[in-house]
């Protein structure tokens, strides 16, 4: 018999720690070379750990949540004989190769329920940003039917670990459940099968508490939210804005796109934004608080606030002001599916200058969105609305008409933009979007 310590390796250049989101294996078990044995997370992707030796587990570093320093001890596995000095090496290199290429799904599972987007082919102006990459609401379930086919097992059905236990404690067969439209059970579903299926009452039956530790991609958007908060001013501005002439140049193009993606509104957005910034370079500006430095951007990285189901993460456009609308409608498209499947690489969720986040047809009134720091704005259009407004009648008076009206919020740092600078810009966004025809030539 022998023991083979496997110390958690260099999985990326400057990580000195990683943090354990998933656990695969616990002391006694038995484990095959190369079977998975740990998730860990770093400050750029979650990496799988495999196991270099087969063997049976004696020891693990920490639970799930704790930060392990790179080079310390993983795990500790008891071999049937000795183990080769190089294994270590090839171990570190083999994970370390796997990690330059691609960024592995997140494993960690957020507390709260997730809002996933609808990728929606309807033209109206509820569903014109519903594909774009921030959250929108859920399919509503129809909970007085079953999936069908029927027969399917809880087994096979698509549900996080924390709706799998709480159907479990409930008695809740999860085959029974009608799903949101991409087949997941969450936990609006549960409730509304509850509603339908378990008896009306005015306060329903109290669960139990539960506490559920705050790990992996939760723990860092927790984390760089609360110091956004902490170490910036924040001062927000919201300007109404008339986008009913921009939803009719929207529906002509995608009328005649061909074989090209379907636009939402957001690669409109995106364009006036690029249009827009020359004029206002203090907006595209990244500031170190430490150097006392700000540094004002040529070219526009937009990064574009995404849920999934591990939290929000931020995609990068990388020169969105060299892209024509399709470009940017492809490139939107990709690193949205990329970061929800957890294959975004590291250098696709870096470097973004300045960020759009929009909550789609969920969008709301006005939002106050946080700044994505070190960058010094954040820009958020909200629901697109329809209401009678007053315009000319083209004879010297007015006439009520139906219009789209949509809000739009933004974000600054107080220490870099001034109120006025803030408002101006969003006033000359505005005069572009409300005028398509000096926004898409040129």
């Amino acid at each position: 018999m022998g023991k083979f310590t496997f110390n958690l390796p260099d999985i990326g250049e400057g990580i000195a720690e990683a943090e354990i989101v998933n656990w695969h294996v616990k002391p006694g078990d038995r484990v095959e070379e190369d079977q998975q044995i740990a998730d860990m997370m770093t400050d750029k992707a979650t990496v799988e750990m495999e196991s270099p030796v087969s063997g049976t587990v004696l020891e693990v570093a920490g639970e799930v949540g704790d930060q392990i320093a790179i080079g310390s001890m993983l795990v500790v596995i008891e071999t049937e004989g000795e183990v080769p000095d190089d294994v270590h090496q090839e171990a570190n290199e083999a994970i370390a190769a796997s990690h330059d290429d691609e960024a592995p799904a997140p494993k960690s599972e957020s507390v709260e329920e997730r809002i996933e987007v609808e990728n929606s082919d309807a033209s109206d102006a509820d569903d014109a940003m519903a594909a774009d990459p921030s959250p929108a609401p859920a399919a509503t379930p129809n909970p007085g039917t079953t999936p069908a086919p029927a027969a399917v097992s809880a087994a096979k059905v698509l549900a996080s670990p924390a709706v799998r236990k709480r159907a479990k404690d409930l008695g809740i067969d999860l085959a029974e459940v009608s799903p949101a439209a991409d087949g997941r059970v969450r936990h609006s579903d549960l409730d509304a099968f509850l509603s339908y299926n378990g008896g009306f009452s005015a306060a329903g039956s109290a669960r139990s508490d539960e506490q559920v530790k705050v790990i992996g991609m939760r723990r860092r958007i927790a984390e760089n939210m609360a110091a956004s908060k902490r170490n910036i001013p924040h001062f927000s501005y919201v300007e109404e804005i008339d986008v009913t002439e921009l939803e009719a140049a929207r529906a002509q193009l995608n009328a005649n796109r061909g074989d090209r993606p379907k636009l939402t509104l957001l690669p409109l957005i995106i364009t006036a934004i690029c249009k827009t910034l020359p004029d206002f370079p203090m907006i595209n500006a990244r500031f170190d608080d430490d150097a006392g430095v700000v540094t004002r951007h040529g070219a526009v990285h937009l990064g574009m606030a995404t849920q999934t189901d591990s939290g929000l993460m931020v995609p990068v456009i990388r020169n969105a002001q060299s892209q024509n609308l399709w470009q940017l409608a492809r490139e939107i498209g990709r690193l949205a599916d990329a970061a929800r499947t957890g294959k975004a690489k590291s250098e696709e969720l870096s470097g973004s200058t300045l960020t759009v986040t929009s909550l789609g047809p969920l969008g709301g009134v006005a939002t106050t969105p946080v700044i994505n720091r070190p960058e010094v704005a954040i820009i958020g259009p909200n629901r697109i609305v329809e209401r009678p407004m007053f315009v000319p009648d083209g004879m010297g008076g007015e006439r009520i008409e139906k219009r789209k009206l949509m809000n739009m919020s933004i974000s600054c740092d107080h220490r870099v933009v001034d109120g006025w600078d803030a408002a101006s810009f969003v006033q000359a966004l505005k005069r572009l979007i409300e005028s398509p025809a000096l926004l898409l030539v040129g």
